[in-house]
This record gives C-alpha cells, structure tokens and sequence, in this order.
C-alpha cells in the first residue's frame, strides 16, 4: 500500500505504521465526541420534587471547610423535608464532627486504621443507611472542600424522574483564579465537562463518575452494591454498574463547586493518586469490557472501554513524543504516515480545533475569563505532565495507601456566585 507513495521502510516501520494507523482511529473518536460536546442534543424535562435524596459528605480532618458546605446544603432551593444532610467523620483527630452537628448535619463517626478512604467510609454508610428507618430514593456524594449551586437537587429530581438510576453532576472550581495551577485544573475540568461527559450524554453513551457532585440509587446499590474501594472509587463503580447494565447520566446543570490544589507539587500528588487509581481499573476492567462489547455489540461498552484503556494511550502518547523526537532531530527512524492517510486541511482543523476548544467552553458555560492569561503556557505544561505522572504509574505498584488532600481555604457560596 505505501510503496506506491515511496514510502521507504525503516526497521521502526513494522511497529510505527500501524500503530499510527490506530493512533488515527483514536484521533477521530476523541474528534468526534469533542464536536458532539458543543452542542445540545438532549434537554431534560422539568418535574416537581418528588426524589428524597440522602446527602452525604465523607470527611477526615476538615474542619476548614466542612462548615460552609453544610450551610450550603441546608439552604438548597428544595424541599427540606425531601433530603437530610450526612457527614461521615472518618478517622477525624479535629473538630470535623462538632463543627459538622452545629451547622446542621446529621454526623455519623467512623474509626478505623486499616481501611482507609473514602471508598471504605462509603460502604461502612451504606450499610447503615440500609437499615435506615428513613427511605430514601438516592444518595448524593460531596466532598467536604464543595460548594454547590443551589439547585442542585432539582436537577438531579429531573433526571431521576426520566428514569436515569446514576447520574454526574458539572464539576467546577471554586478558587479557578488562585494560581496557574488551579486555572489549569479548572480549565481541565471545563473541557472535559464538555468534550467527554455532555458528548456522551448527547450521543446516548455511559457517563462516568466524578468522585463528587454524584447521585446514585439506592435500588442499584443494594442490587449490585457498592464495592469501589480502590484510588478511583468512583470510576471504578461507573464500570461496576455499566457491567451490570446500569449506565451513568450527565447532568450539566447541576453544579458542583470543587476546591482545587495551589500548588503544582500538591496536584502532582494528587493527580498521582488518580493514575494509579485509573492504571489500577485498566488493568482489572480492560479485558471485561472488551469480552462484553463483543458479546453484546454494544457501542456503549465500546466507549467505556476507551475510557479504560486511557492511561495506555497517555503511555503512547509519551513514547511516540520520544521517538517524534529523535526521528526531528537525530535520524530518521521510522516514517510518518499521518499525512498520507489523512488530508492536510483535516489535519490542520484538528489542530485549530484543541486550540479554539476552551475559549468556546468558556464563552458557552459562562465560566471566569480571568484564567485566560495561563492558558497558552502553563496550561499545556500542566496537561502534558499528565505523560509522566501516568508514566511512572503505569509501570509501577498501583496498591498504596490512601492519601487525604489538605484544603486551606474557606470559602462561602455567597463568594462563588461574586467571582461569577
């Protein structure tokens, strides 16, 4: 096929062309569900509130912030009498719980040294909340450094009542003008609300979990439990769940303000946790999916799939750099077939189109155009440094301890809605 076009064949060549050819494949998915993510497909109904939510907070040393978010909490334009307040207090040493309780909260204290985390603390509540003499139709999960919009629930009431059992919420910041780091973070986060979730949810596929601003069933909790317990709990159940049919739902109205860290040695930390975390998935779920896609000709679990096997693309995407590189400047090694197999001008729309994406986030979703200033130096810096992180995760011991991330700022609802 590529002698017609003089192509010379390297040593390289047998490995590079075809994975290029599938590199290509890949290029065009993430293409088309970027497209799909700018615009609106899908609009959910209005119901009046019916849905009785459990809101619960798992908590470990966060007596900064833990305050703010339960006035929040308390005072969502829904019926009270529709939703209660928790807070799991797990393996607090500060004032976490009493803080919690005189805001409001219904507190529930954990202690327990060896398993650690979030995920741990969740199944512990769960368990309780079985028994509850209280019924309720869902759970929703914050994390204690929130804030969230003050409808919220309603949204979520909307998309129980059209049948949805798990559904994500929009992930936003809620300090994006602190530091180039949390702009980046917040920039990251805005993209990917668009380009991976609403364009799922626009196309029909599976969303997938956050870790925060999530509602869950409790019928699909108790029939297929929750289980999640390693670094990406909440990835890890959205997998769980679409193997067991259940398919996670976007809900891009439905806001949660999420404390970003300052500092680029605090989110290398913190991003760590989530490659070894998604490694760890990849490793367990890959294989899973691949084997039901097939047996079931699923699209759905075909995507799910590619959202499984990310951290082996970034490790790709980290090679291919390398050797790009060396075949730029050193020798040539292998031969670049991009611009055989794809026409210049689409190449170049691909290209124009990673540039001009955030812009058209911001402009559409309304967010702060203050950040604007690190988007075309640290904000590259800071996603390609997503290669070495999952780098050194992929090849490395996916099975470590949980580690808590220190929030330092206080903030109010009230100073959110000021910065919009």
């Amino acid at each position: 096929m590529f002698d017609s076009l003089d192509i010379s064949y390297l040593p390289l060549d047998y490995i590079m062309i075809p994975s290029q050819i599938i590199l290509a494949f890949v290029a065009i998915y993430f293409f088309i569900l970027g497209v799909s993510g700018l615009v609106q497909f899908r609009t959910p109904n209005h119901y009046q509130p019916q849905k009785k939510f459990s809101v619960i907070v798992p908590a470990h040393n966060e007596e900064l912030v833990i305050g703010p978010l339960i006035d929040n909490l308390t005072s969502l334009n829904y019926p009270k009498e529709l939703y209660d307040v928790f807070v799991i207090a797990d393996n607090c040493t500060d004032s976490t719980a009493s803080i919690a309780r005189a805001h409001g909260a219904l507190v529930y204290e954990r202690t327990n040294h060896e398993q650690k985390g979030k995920g741990y603390a969740l199944e512990w509540f769960f368990a309780k909340l079985y028994n509850s003499p209280k019924k309720y139709d869902a759970v929703v999960i914050f994390d204690a450094d929130n804030l969230v919009h003050s409808d919220f629930l309603q949204h979520m009431n909307n998309r129980l009542c059209e049948g949805a059992k798990i559904v994500q919420g929009y992930i936003d910041a809620k300090n994006p003008q602190d530091t180039w780091v949390t702009a980046s973070f917040a920039m990251s986060f805005w993209v990917a609300n668009r380009m991976l979730q609403k364009a799922r949810y626009n196309l029909g596929l599976s969303n997938y979990l956050g870790g925060t601003g999530m509602v869950i069933s409790l019928d699909v909790l108790r029939e297929i439990g929750w289980g999640a317990t390693s670094l990406t709990e909440d990835l890890e159940f959205s997998l769980k769940a679409l193997l067991s049919g259940y398919k996670t739902t976007w809900a891009h109205e439905a806001i949660v303000y999420d404390e970003k860290p300052l500092t680029f040695k605090q989110a290398w930390k913190q991003r760590k946790r989530w490659a070894r975390g998604h490694v760890e998935l990849f490793r367990t779920y890959t294989f899973r999916l691949i084997k039901e896609a097939i047996r079931k000709r699923s699209i759905v679990l075909l995507d799910s799939t590619m959202l499984a096997i990310q951290p082996l693309l970034v490790v790709f995407m980290g090679l291919f750099t390398i050797i790009g590189l060396i075949d730029l400047f050193i020798a040539d090694i292998y031969t670049p077939i991009f611009k055989y197999i794809w026409p210049p001008l689409v190449w170049e729309l691909v290209s124009v189109l990673q540039l001009i994406y955030p812009f058209l986030v911001m402009w559409m979703d309304h967010l702060p155009r203050k950040v604007i200033k690190w988007m075309f130096l640290h904000f590259p810096i800071f996603v390609y440094s997503w290669v070495p992180i999952v780098f050194l995760c992929f090849f490395g011991n996916t099975r470590v301890s949980w580690s808590h991330t220190l929030h330092t700022r206080s903030i109010s609802y009230a100073d959110i809605l000021r910065q919009r």
